[in-house]
């Protein structure tokens, strides 16, 4: 049996779009989401909580985030979950999980 590995948010943008060119004309946009939650705690108030996620869109896709999406823009997005590691200055592994998205939808 084959896995899955499927993301799909629907958020707002937390900054302008800005996409980077590499090798030659590899473009690639690392931007966050944000996506906020509400419900009742245990006395009845309403609360929020608000997750931040980090995207990484490549190539055409990028541009066309760049071309039409701004700051706060609603978006539906879908990918799939990656998770990377490095080390910092200190010799620390450290990880990060990103959604590489496979297809954005404008939604405002």
């Amino acid at each position: 049996m084959k896995g899955l590995n499927k993301v799909t948010l629907i958020g707002h943008l937390g900054s302008k779009p800005e996409v980077k060119v590499i090798r030659e004309e590899l473009k690639v946009l690392h931007i966050a989401i944000a996506t906020t939650e509400i419900h009742r705690n245990r006395d009845g108030q309403m609360k929020t909580h608000t997750d931040w996620h980090n995207l990484v869109i490549w190539d055409k896709l990028a541009g066309v985030a760049e071309k039409y999406l701004t700051k706060g823009s609603l978006v539906y997005i879908e990918g799939k979950l990656k998770t990377r590691h490095y080390e910092d200055k200190n010799g620390h592994r450290k990880y990060v999980s990103e959604v590489i998205v496979d297809e954005i939808i404008m939604l405002k």
